[in-house]
């Protein structure tokens, strides 16, 4: 089997990443939206993620197996070192280790624009045995450190049932005094900083 590599995303790769993140839509309650964006929309969301923060892709044989992205935890200047953090994968590469390495590689990304504190809002289901929702993605984030912060009960309503939300939180940074601003993930990539970062 040929090796997984990991690489910024590019708005041409909307179609694949479309692929994979249409059925998370359609079938689950992983995501909270109700209709699949069009390509053009799902290009648009990439290329303002790459403004300011990583967008990675996972890529073997030439085909897209998943990705990794950072957000805005909000918008206000003073959460400028705080970032929520996003995973999709193919469903048919989930429990393989793919994830695990995509968010690696996303925090070494973070970590290099000297972000301090990674947060993911997770959607949770109310009880045991939902069709369209298990506890799988809290359990992945906590594997990886993340930390319950808060939950927000039945605050989204998919597929005729009232979903949680969760919030967990990684802390990646020491919190100096002074914090360094972040560096765009553009600028890094303008400075050939990548390749480095998937060590």
């Amino acid at each position: 089997m040929e090796a997984v590599t990991i690489r910024p995303a590019v708005p041409e790769d909307a179609p694949a990443l479309l692929a994979i993140y249409a059925p998370y839509v359609r079938e689950t309650a992983v995501t909270f939206e109700y209709e699949v964006p069009t390509p053009e929309e799902f290009a648009g969301r990439i290329r303002r993620t790459l403004e300011r923060y990583p967008y990675l892709t996972a890529q073997c044989g030439g085909e897209v197996l998943g990705y990794a992205c950072a957000g805005p935890f909000k918008e206000r200047a003073a959460y400028g070192w705080s970032v929520e953090t996003t995973i999709y994968l193919r469903q048919d590469q989930r429990g393989r280790g793919l994830g695990r390495a995509l968010y690696q590689a996303l925090e070494r990304c973070l970590a290099a624009q000297h972000i301090q504190n990674l947060n993911a809002c997770i959607a949770d289901p109310a009880q045991e045995g939902d069709p369209y929702l298990t506890g799988a993605s809290a359990a992945f984030h906590a594997g990886l450190g993340y930390q319950l912060a808060g939950r927000f009960h039945k605050c989204g309503y998919k597929f005729g049932r009232w979903y949680d939300m969760i919030w967990m939180e990684k802390i990646l940074g020491a919190h100096p005094e002074r914090p360094p601003e972040v560096i765009p993930f553009s600028e890094l990539l303008e400075g050939g900083a990548f390749p480095g970062l998937l060590r």
